[in-house]
């Protein structure tokens, strides 16, 4: 194994998470994209069937940030997908890296959502997104609730809009992109907020959220 050491990232660098269940496949163009506007980027899979949602920010990504020598870069940036929102949280509530810079958010369950709330309660569900499942909705056993509930750092939140997700016309009130509630997204303290016309997967394809992800993070602020 190389030591982190003699590797000092020179650019500043950005974590990107994907969600429950899926691979970092589906975070790979928005990663891209990155990459393009010059930053060192590293599109992390991480074990999210499997590996407790409390464990993973506090010890899974932590470890992978040590490893990596990333807490050494000019900066240390996050664009996450769903879950790995939480994650983030979770790493930094319990890690404060010296070189943190800012935070997106993609549509994340920031507050859970009511769609584990319902899935949770079918096993064949259970085998497909894991043992996380519960851990995202809004019940008192919902991870969130055991994170700081303010961002104390800067967050930007990109939520969606459009719902093809028939379960979420039934169990989501108001505007949802078919997981997730806008509202669920709404973390006291962020930064800044942006709503997208786009469902909860297909967000993450989209040029556009790519380039809201870039602008959050070169200026704090969202491009409007």
């Amino acid at each position: 194994m190389s030591d982190p050491k003699m590797n000092i990232p020179a650019r500043e660098v950005v974590v990107v998470l994907h969600g429950v269940a899926i691979t970092p496949r589906f975070t790979a163009r928005l990663a891209r994209f990155i990459e393009g506007a010059g930053y060192e980027v590293h599109n992390l899979g991480y074990p999210s069937r499997t590996v407790p949602l409390a464990e993973l920010g506090p010890r899974w990504l932590a470890a992978k940030i040590a490893e990596l020598g990333l807490e050494r870069a000019p900066r240390l940036h996050f664009v996450t997908h769903s879950m790995g929102g939480l994650i983030v949280r979770g790493y930094l509530a319990a890690h404060r890296p010296a070189n943190l810079g800012r935070a997106v958010t993609i549509v994340p369950p920031h507050y859970g959502s009511a769609i584990s709330d319902r899935l949770r309660q079918l096993p064949i569900i259970w085998r497909l997104i894991g043992r996380n499942l519960g851990a995202l909705g809004t019940g008192p056993d919902a991870y969130w609730r055991t994170l700081p509930q303010s961002a104390d750092f800067e967050l930007g939140v990109i939520a969606g809009s459009f719902a093809i997700n028939p379960l979420g016309w039934f169990f989501l009130d108001g505007t949802s992109d078919g997981t997730v509630a806008e509202t669920s997204t709404r973390l006291e303290g962020r930064t800044d907020h942006l709503v997208l016309p786009s469902n909860h997967t297909l967000i993450l394809f989209r040029r556009r959220t790519a380039e809201q992800a870039i602008a959050f993070l070169r200026t704090g602020r969202f491009a409007r």
